[in-house]
């Protein structure tokens, strides 16, 4: 299952990240951890040390390389050049999955208390003035559109605070995405506009309270999220001494916080997986794309209608 965490800068969206990320690692799943936003703390966060987080190269420096990874010897898209953040796969594709031989994992992935981690990267000097930071997160774009994930698999990614990942269809990788709120006015604020702009691309979205204290707090975020509402987090010294950069044992994690945590996959596992839809999203928003740029028609000629991705999809050859 493909997870995102969405939230305002300060929300705690990093920590509940890496958390969720350890949590499931402990019970032995299998899980990449993916950091696609510009502050790229996830790996501090669950503990990597930092002479090794500034040896991992950063998914967003290499996009020729990933595409060549990606588009394998798929007869539509001809080049590394040729191929978008937005370019669905098609028959011959190199599909990705999370466990076994996965060359994007070999390549750009570390280990983090059993999972895998790997970045988007930073916003650097030479960014300024000539690129977005989209354009790195469309590396991890690209990887998901191409990952089968099985049942039992996670993939957990911290996003950009705020509404940006808005500005592709990056939004719609997910199978559920938890937005991070703490019970103030602003705090919900991100999650109505997240709902709105999300209404009709039927997007999950289920609401984290953080930083909760009291009884008071959990009305709060009942008033403005509704059914949203799906767990919270309670204010936790645990938390705070991850946020002063600390890494204590998750075993020391509050009782509470560790049933938060197990409620949290266990929404993840019972929501069905629907490969239809994902290809479907997939075309919408590459055809998108392509409208709003030039060469519209190579773009879309990208596209291979009888390509369905799930499963069954893997070791399907070119036509």
């Amino acid at each position: 299952m493909k997870i995102a965490f969405a939230g305002k800068g300060g929300s705690g969206k990093t920590t509940l990240s890496a958390l969720f990320t350890r949590h499931l690692a402990a019970q032995r799943a299998p899980v990449v951890a993916i950091d696609a936003d510009i502050n790229q703390h996830l790996g501090a966060a669950l503990g990597v040390p930092e002479q090794r987080l500034t040896e991992l190269p950063a998914l967003g420096a290499h996009l020729t390389e990933i595409r060549e990874i990606l588009r394998g010897d798929n007869p539509r898209i001809p080049s590394a050049e040729a191929m978008i953040k937005t370019t669905p796969p098609g028959r011959g594709s190199r599909l990705l999955e999370v466990t076994g031989k996965n060359p994007v994992h070999e390549r750009f992935g570390t280990d983090a208390h059993g999972a895998t981690l790997m970045v988007t990267g930073p916003y650097s000097e030479e960014d300024l003035g000539v690129s977005c930071y989209h354009s790195k997160v469309g590396a991890a774009e690209m990887y998901l559109n191409h990952l089968v994930d099985g049942p039992g698999e996670y993939v957990v990614m911290d996003m950009t605070a705020g509404a940006d990942s808005f500005s592709s269809g990056l939004f719609t990788r997910f199978d559920v995405t938890f937005l991070v709120a703490e019970p103030t006015l602003r705090g919900v604020g991100v999650y109505r506009q997240y709902a709105d702009y999300a209404r009709d691309h039927d997007v999950e979205i289920r609401v984290i309270g953080n930083k909760v204290r009291d009884e008071e707090d959990v009305e709060f975020l009942r008033e403005h999220v509704g059914d949203a509402l799906a767990a919270w987090m309670t204010h936790s010294g645990f938390v705070r001494s991850m946020e002063k950069g600390r890494h204590p044992e998750l075993a020391d994690l509050e009782e509470d916080n560790v049933k938060t945590l197990g409620r949290m996959r266990d929404m993840v596992d019972a929501h069905p997986k629907d490969w239809a839809k994902f290809t479907r999203q997939s075309a919408e928003f590459h055809l998108r794309y392509a409208r709003a740029r030039a060469g519209t028609a190579d773009l879309a000629a990208q596209l291979d209608p009888d390509f369905l991705m799930g499963p069954e999809a893997l070791g399907v050859e070119s036509p």
